[in-house]
């Protein structure tokens, strides 16, 4: 994600279709020359360039949606174009693990979203209109500024700088969530059989089912929170997704403690964790999309991604799995152990794992709580960054965030 800045400095100057189709085209192709790699580090190194293609359109698509639609409509558009985020992770679950276990090998799961990709290349290139900058709102008298310019401004943009923090901390607990989630879960679930395994595929699936669910309902209810809130109450947007996170931690607490006594509990505290986590998808993008100038939305974007994977989900699978471990080391030498209800070392140490991961797990409910604080701040320089584009916009000092006619009840 490190080229998402540059593919953002990319797309604010020259043709995004295709820009777009090359990443996505690239993307298809290292995904499936991975599948066939024997050799570890040739297999690290197409996985690494999986995330050239992935920064492409990740860092251009919203962008586009920005030009093409403004208002409510924008907004309704992006929570359509974030659906695919937790769609596609419950199906990458679904599919993957079908698909593996059907073929008999984890590579075949590789092979299956290339086909999928080169779909996607056809329809970018033949079909996808590159409208202006900021052709939906009429700012075609702005030009691009020098990289340099659009760094400096993006910096001292508080709602968008705070706004990517509290990002980034939901990236960081979804990448938890995605990569230890399904096997918790079946651990938690396996003590209360008693130690009796649990089908890992059943498992997935179930998982990614709830991810899918979860997804659909979080951006919905985060889209209609913001359209109507925001109506009578400028900062309603920052303070939904700092509350849906402070809604999730202690659900997704409580799934934790929930995994080994009571199934039915468990996946629903998981779904309604996840339901609120995913309030801010959409919201987030929308924000960045109102306090950013269009000239400089693609560079805001790929900065955006870069830090929010960096800092996110990139290290969070890795941080919990070293918590995990150290929990785990400092258990076994622990002789409180001796005082667990098990009958064989076996149990034990399948006791120890689960509650090493558990805490570690942990760590994900006090990212939420911060990210929380970060949108909080973010509400309260909101209103002042968005009145800023808009005169940037339409070359005027006068003009507020809308219509004082239209709506005569709203307090500037």
């Amino acid at each position: 994600m490190i080229f998402a800045p540059i593919f953002g400095y990319l797309g604010d100057r020259y043709s995004r279709r295709l820009i777009m189709t090359a990443g996505v085209f690239l993307w298809s192709l290292t995904t499936l020359a991975g599948s066939f790699m024997s050799n570890y580090w040739w297999f690290l190194l197409f996985r690494g360039l999986v995330g050239i293609g992935e920064a492409s359109y990740s860092t251009i698509a919203p962008t586009i949606i920005s030009d093409l639609f403004s208002g409510d409509l924008r907004s309704k558009m992006l929570a359509l174009f974030y659906f695919a985020i937790p769609v596609g992770s419950g199906l990458g679950y679904i599919v993957g693990s079908e698909t593996a276990q059907l073929m008999s090998s984890w590579k075949w799961a590789l092979r299956v979203t290339p086909v999928l990709g080169i779909i996607a290349v056809l329809l970018v290139f033949f079909v996808l209109k590159d409208p202006k900058r900021g052709e939906s709102e009429g700012s075609g008298h702005l030009e691009a500024t020098t990289f340099t310019e659009d760094i400096k401004d993006i910096a001292k943009n508080r709602s968008f700088m705070f706004s990517t923090a509290g990002f980034t901390c939901v990236a960081f607990v979804a990448g938890a969530l995605s990569w230890w989630g399904p096997k918790f879960i079946q651990m938690g679930l396996e003590l209360q059989n008693g130690g009796s395994e649990i089908d890992t595929n059943s498992n997935a699936f179930m998982f990614g089912g709830i991810t899918i669910a979860a997804g659909l309902v979080g951006l919905t209810l985060g889209g209609y929170l913001s359209q109507n809130l925001r109506v009578t109450y400028h900062r309603a947007d920052p303070l939904i997704c700092g509350m849906g996170l402070v809604v999730s931690s202690p659900l997704l607490l409580g799934c934790t403690y929930a995994a080994t006594s009571n199934t039915a509990a468990c996946y629903t505290l998981l779904f309604l964790g996840q339901v609120a986590l995913n309030l801010n998808w959409a919201i987030v993008g929308d924000i960045l999309l109102y306090v950013v100038l269009p000239t400089r939305r693609s560079t805001a974007e790929g900065f955006q991604l870069l830090f929010s994977h960096a800092l996110g989900d990139a290290g969070s699978p890795y941080l919990i799995g070293v918590l995990s471990d150290a929990f785990t080391i400092s258990m076994r030498s622990s002789s409180s152990v001796s005082s667990l209800n098990t009958t064989t070392t076996k149990a034990t140490a399948s006791y120890q794992d689960f509650k090493s991961l558990q805490y570690a797990l942990f760590t994900t409910c006090f990212v939420e709580i911060l990210g929380g604080f970060f949108f909080l701040v973010t509400a309260f320089y909101i209103v002042e960054d968005k009145k800023k584009v808009e005169k940037a916009i339409h070359g005027t000092t006068e003009r507020l965030l809308v219509n004082p006619a239209e709506e005569p009840n709203l307090i500037y």
